[in-house]
């Protein structure tokens, strides 16, 4: 029997429609013919997806009880009885009641799956297991239900069913998704906009890595090798010469050019193992590579061409950037290039060659080149070999001659020749071979006792015996100096991959470098120089402290000055990494420039990041100052001309004004005098948080209680704000000042615009560690893109008038919350409005009581403390 196909739908939260899109999907194939019945639908009481329901056949559920309550769950083997073409089974991550035998409803889908019948099932991107934790920290909810990835990659069709943010929060406020009693708590807590973008940003990617790998699985199962440009990639090959840079650049301004293409630079180490390239170099390019936004990917190979064209036709590459070759004109005589030969077997790959200024000047001489790979040692013990062991040799031939054939002396000679090779390498064992043939010649070859050859079959014989002798000594050679480079390469490899672990871990990655550096090597210290001045750094200034100063420093006593220390690397014009220690072996010294390269680079970041610290206060500061001039030459004067004019008009002698005049100039002035009062202190207020001065003193403080004192002081006004805040409600830290300040402004502000027939709303919740005030008003609102301009000190959408003030209150609200270690956020109100949501830390509960636990304990304590004690009792 044929396994069933499995569509999942898949949506970004509840309510985008994956249900009603799986039940339009039924109808579908219901009218073309299918037999399709329905074997678990929720439809969460909503009407629209009720009615796609009606005529589909139904399998009944399974009845079961479990600790006194009855559920109903799918009913596996009914539906296997049926045997129907296509089921539907909503709600893929769904936990079985206990009893059942399978756990999770995906297994109950499994074995219809196994049966032969196709299911469409739905799920949300929050139950996938892998984005579980992820989920938790942008929602601050746990998702106790999960589905493995597999699951849902495995199945047939995946289909995404896409709601805007806005779309989905309308339908949610039109009562579309959850009854009339959960949607202010659904928009103020899950369904907000922040965490539904977010949300679907995850199911968009997850949907988009499926895709890739749909592609992918196709390419392979068509054996489809060329590429597809369904995006632009660009490949840059790196060597790990001087010119890397300059393909690096030219590669990024080549995929520039298409929106969303890709970067990706790729190094291909020789398949022996051994360090071809500079590691510093490569070093550099990484960092280049990955502050361009591309990857950098290194491969081995033997075959550079063909290992360039598999990484690029693996990773579905559409172009393929080289440099130009270094060789020399008489070396591509012989062989004509990687980039010649990756160019005729590019196929529908674009080759890029681009010419620098080191193309066709030859290459330097590889990594570990000498005369000898050999120790001093061993090529002495070669040579002491070659000298008492022909000899003895020759002694014991001659006294055998009448009993070996020249060819078995030559073969005698040749194996001491090999052995010479073995202990000595190449220079012992070519002096052997001459040795060798010279005696051979002397005392074995007719005529004998001369060096004369009468047969030219021993002439040959001699001949051979050299050049095999040659070769043998220089493969011998070869294979010690291949040794030594692979062991050196594993070496610098590993200390290498330290650095980057190290670096990556550290919370300051240029200590943790340079303390890597002194540590590998076993140095007394090491110092990061920084020239001063704007001249070069001559011979004449390396020994003068006055040119250098101390950028940073690990170890023992720094070194002031290049010429203090043991070893000094020249990173670029300006920086010097010093030494002091004992002097590295001369191959370490490519491994120590890669140490530098990567300290310039975390040394001018780390500049970069103070940098940007140092302007923000600055930049915050000269705005404060700017809008304090303006406030002052407008909205200051404002009230206080108002409160000169009246308090004028009341000591005018020239006009008689009645005892109603006189109270109502008396009410504009104390009305006047008021609102600077207000304005004044405000201006103190930002002034000191600004300047990082502003008193605050921490304590637990109970929002149902400073909500409604801070009410009280908005007068009459405030008697008509409504307040929801529960009793189980956990205290925040803040000050209690300091809060009461913020919610009068922000209550303030929302009575001003709210509408008289519906004032605002205050409600709390908790959320993890945070606690969440919501200020909920219906007024006009302020547009998504100006809601950052309300938080500036001395501005206010909308025209100034004489009433409205300097729009100093949510400014000032905003410093205030995060002065006390909160945020302050605006977010639309369904049905049009503004919502002014306050996050402040929640105080944690004591160990062992939940939140609800400990606020109740903590009431109990608080209103013992302040009930009377009564007469008689020990007051002690």
């Amino acid at each position: 029997m044929a396994r069933g196909q499995l569509r999942i739908y898949l949506g970004a939260a509840p309510g985008v429609g994956k249900t009603y899109a799986m039940l339009e999907e039924a109808q579908r194939r219901r009218g073309r013919g299918t037999d399709v019945v329905v074997g678990f639908v929720e439809t969460h009481g909503r009407q629209h997806t009720a009615d796609l329901v009606g005529g589909l056949e139904v399998v009944p559920r399974r009845q079961v009880e479990y600790r006194g309550a009855a559920f109903t769950e799918l009913d596996v083997d009914a539906v296997i009885a049926r045997a129907p073409q296509v089921v539907l089974v909503d709600e893929l991550a769904h936990t079985n009641v206990p009893g059942g035998r399978n756990v999770k409803r995906w297994q109950d889908i499994a074995e219809l799956l196994d049966a032969g019948i196709t299911v469409l099932s739905t799920v949300n991107i929050q139950h996938l297991e892998s984005l579980n934790d992820v989920v938790e920290q942008i929602t601050g909810v746990a998702q106790r239900e999960t589905v493995p990835d597999q699951v849902v990659r495995q199945a047939d069709q995946v289909e995404l069913v896409d709601m805007t943010p806005e779309a989905l929060r309308r339908r949610m406020a039109h009562g579309n998704v959850y009854g009339a009693e959960k949607i202010d708590a659904a928009l103020g807590n899950y369904f907000r906009v922040g965490n539904l973008t977010a949300l679907r940003e995850l199911a968009l990617l997850w949907l988009a890595d499926k895709v890739d790998d749909q592609l992918d699985r196709y390419r392979a199962d068509h054996d489809i090798a060329r590429t597809w440009e369904t995006r632009e990639r660009v490949v840059v090959a790196v060597t790990g010469g001087p010119e890397g840079e300059t393909l690096i650049r030219r590669a990024a301004r080549i995929a520039g050019r298409s929106k969303g293409a890709d970067l990706l630079a790729l190094h291909v180490a020789r398949s022996d193992g051994l360090a071809g390239a500079d590691p510093a170099l490569l070093a550099r390019h990484r960092l280049l590579v990955e502050s361009l936004g591309g990857t950098y990917h290194q491969v081995t190979g033997s075959d550079i061409p063909r290992a360039l064209l598999d990484f690029a036709r693996g990773v579905n590459a559409t172009q393929l950037v080289l440099g130009a070759s270094r060789r020399g004109r008489i070396a591509q005589l012989f062989s004509p290039g990687v980039g010649v030969t990756a160019t005729a077997l590019s196929g529908p790959i674009d080759v890029h060659l681009v010419s620098h200024e080191r193309s066709g000047r030859g290459k330097r001489p590889a990594f570990g080149g000498g005369m000898s790979a050999l120790s001093p040692r061993r090529r002495m013990a070669g040579f002491a070999l070659a000298v008492a062991g022909l000899p003895l040799l020759t002694l014991v031939l001659y006294a055998l001659r009448d009993d070996l054939t020249l060819a078995s002396d030559i073969l005698l000679y040749l194996a001491m020749v090999i052995a010479v090779a073995l202990v000595g390498g190449l220079w012992p064992a070519l002096l052997a071979a001459v040795a060798a043939s010279v005696l051979l010649n002397f005392f074995f070859t007719p005529p004998v006792h001369t060096f004369t050859i009468s047969e030219q079959e021993n002439v040959l014989a001699l001949v051979v015996f050299a050049v095999v002798g040659a070769a043998v000594s220089a493969v011998v050679d070869l294979a010690a100096r291949r040794t030594r480079e692979a062991a050196r390469a594993s070496a610098d490899a590993s200390t290498l991959a330290t650095v980057a672990g190290s670096v990556l871990r550290g919370a300051s990655p240029l200590r943790a470098l340079l303390d890597n550096l002194r540590e590998t090597f076993q140095l007394d210290a090491v110092t990061v120089l920084e020239r001063r001045g704007d001249g070069p750094p001559g011979p004449d200034c390396q020994g003068d402290p006055t040119a250098w100063r101390v950028a940073a420093t690990v170890g023992g006593e720094p070194c002031f000055t290049p010429a203090q220390g043991d070893t000094a690397v020249p990173v670029d014009e300006e920086l010097t990494l010093v030494l002091r220690g004992p002097a590295p072996a001369a191959a370490d010294r490519r491994i120590i420039e890669a140490f530098a390269a990567q300290a310039a680079v975390a040394l001018r970041q780390e500049r970069l990041a103070e940098e940007a610290a140092r302007a923000k206060p600055l930049e915050e500061a000269d705005k404060l100052r700017t809008a304090l001039l303006a406030a002052v030459s407008h909205d200051l004067r404002t009230p206080l001309a108002s409160a000169v004019a009246a308090v004028a008009g009341l000591r005018s002698q020239d006009v008689e004004f009645s005892a109603e005049d006189k109270r109502e100039l008396l009410a504009t002035a104390a009305e006047s005098l008021d609102r600077l009062t207000g304005l004044v202190s405000n201006l103190l207020d930002m002034s000191r948080l600004q300047a990082g001065v502003l008193g605050m003193t921490a304590v637990d403080v109970w929002l149902d209680e400073a909500v409604p004192s801070a009410l009280d002081e908005l007068g009459v006004p405030g008697r008509d704000v409504r307040v929801r805040i529960p009793d189980d409600l956990p205290a925040v830290r803040a000050d209690p000042g300091l809060l009461q300040r913020v919610v009068v402004n922000v209550v303030g502000n929302a009575l001003r615009f709210s509408p008289p027939d519906r004032p605002p709303l205050v409600t709390a919740s908790e959320h993890g560690d945070l606690v969440e005030l919501r200020v909920i008003d219906h007024g006009p609102g302020i547009p998504e893109g100006q809601r950052d301009q309300v938080f500036l000190p001395f501005q206010r959408l909308g025209d100034r008038d004489n009433a409205t003030g300097v729009g100093l209150g949510l400014a000032l609200s905003r410093g205030l919350a995060e002065a006390m270690g909160g945020t302050l956020l605006p977010e639309t109100t369904p049905g049009g409005g503004l919502t002014m949501v306050l996050n402040l830390p929640a105080v944690p509960p004591p160990p062992g009581l939940t939140a609800p636990e400990a606020a109740a304990a903590e009431r109990a304590f608080t209103e013992g403390l302040h009930r009377p004690v009564p007469d008689g009792d020990d007051q002690r």
